[in-house]
């Protein structure tokens, strides 16, 4: 039995590690965007058949705003422009798995939920649970502000994996500023080409101002 800080479990919650899947027993699907303290958890790897449990503990529970899947994100008085400009100032700053602190590093959706935050804006802490949230735009449609996301690294897996924020469209050409595990290993700005479109599952509009 393994106990994990709060922090690293609440990032658990909707994220499949290769084949290792966090689960709490109760849950029909074996995913739940929150977490309790005292809260079991049960883990099954499928590949090396191994399994554990770990109990949530309440040392680094995180204190963030967060929403379930299928709502509305409010972004209250806060413009897209501004949020951008925000998110820029972090370029640079490593990609970190699970993090959503900019003193160690950030991992994609940790990335988007610091950004949000900083606003005051309540987001859905994983990538996945942004399957459902806003209004679905075509691609070429995008604006700055709008959420674009994309499956993990294995593009044959095609649930929502990674994601970023639309900075530019030109004329159909796309830059988006994300957290990345890639060549860049953090925060930067990239274009959506080749092998992103790969990846890509579809764009969001949260910003009412977009439409």
């Amino acid at each position: 039995m393994n106990r994990f800080p709060g922090n690293i479990i609440f990032f658990l919650g909707s994220f499949f590690i290769l084949s290792c899947h966090w689960s709490v027993p109760a849950n029909n699907d074996g995913i739940v965007s929150s977490f309790s303290v005292g809260d079991t958890l049960q883990a099954k790897d499928t590949i090396l058949n191994l399994a554990d449990t770990a109990i949530i503990d309440n040392t680094q529970l995180p204190n963030l705003p967060v929403i379930t899947p299928s709502h509305v994100v409010n972004t209250g008085t806060t413009n897209p422009a501004e949020l951008i400009a925000f998110a820029k100032t972090l370029i640079g700053i490593p990609y970190l798995w699970g993090s959503t602190n900019p003193a160690n590093g950030f991992d994609c959706s940790g990335f988007i939920t610091y950004v949000f935050n900083h606003f005051n804006i309540a987001v859905p802490r994983s990538s996945v649970d942004f399957t459902d949230v806003g209004q679905h735009v075509p691609e070429e449609q995008s604006k700055p502000g709008d959420l674009v996301l994309f499956t993990g690294t294995n593009p044959m897996e095609k649930h929502v994996g990674h994601m970023g924020i639309v900075v530019e469209n030109n004329k159909g050409k796309i830059n988006f500023i994300h957290s990345t595990s890639g060549k860049a290993y953090g925060v930067t700005i990239t274009e959506l080409g080749d092998y992103y479109k790969i990846r890509y599952v579809k764009t969001i509009r949260i910003f009412p101002q977009n439409n």
